[in-house]
């Protein structure tokens, strides 16, 4: 019962927000829940939802390549500015800290909560996009990194 009062919350806090796509997702696990056996959809969900999430994400970013609004003149122009250079640094920065961030969840599941927690405030309150959870976890790793260090020196 405490799921769904959980889940019904997340909605109403959505719909307050205005946020389409956490209230979507919200329903979805809502109707699994009420499915026959849906613990193993749920389980698959769990278990791959990161990977299929980011596969959709990596899809949305390559159609523009597909349909030939981005080419390699595009590429070789990025670059010739600054902002070229500082976003191909961050796209592997956001990279890395995806990788340990995933690890991190791994092996501290009950940062989960928190972290949807700060995700879903930033979304409704703040007008943020939830595709955060993994770099946030990311960030998250880093700062419990140099926090260890202050502490162990």
């Amino acid at each position: 019962m405490e799921s769904w009062i959980f889940l019904a919350l997340i909605l109403a806090v959505s719909i307050f927000g205005k946020n389409t796509s956490l209230i979507v997702a919200t329903l979805a696990v809502m109707l699994f829940k009420l499915v026959p056996y849906s613990t193993k959809v749920l389980s698959y969900v769990d278990a791959k939802g990161m990977n299929v999430g980011i596969t959709i994400i990596s899809m949305a970013i390559l159609v523009p390549i597909a349909t030939g609004r981005i080419t390699f003149k595009d590429l070789l122009e990025a670059f010739k500015t600054p902002s070229g250079y500082i976003a191909v640094a961050c796209g592997i920065l956001v990279a890395i800290l995806s990788a340990k961030g995933v690890g991190l969840l791994a092996q501290s599941p009950e940062i989960t909560v928190a972290l949807v927690f700060g995700t879903i405030f930033g979304v409704v309150f703040l007008k943020g996009i939830a595709a955060g959870p993994v770099i946030a976890s990311g960030m998250t790793y880093v700062i419990l990194m140099v926090i260890n260090q202050f502490i162990q020196n």
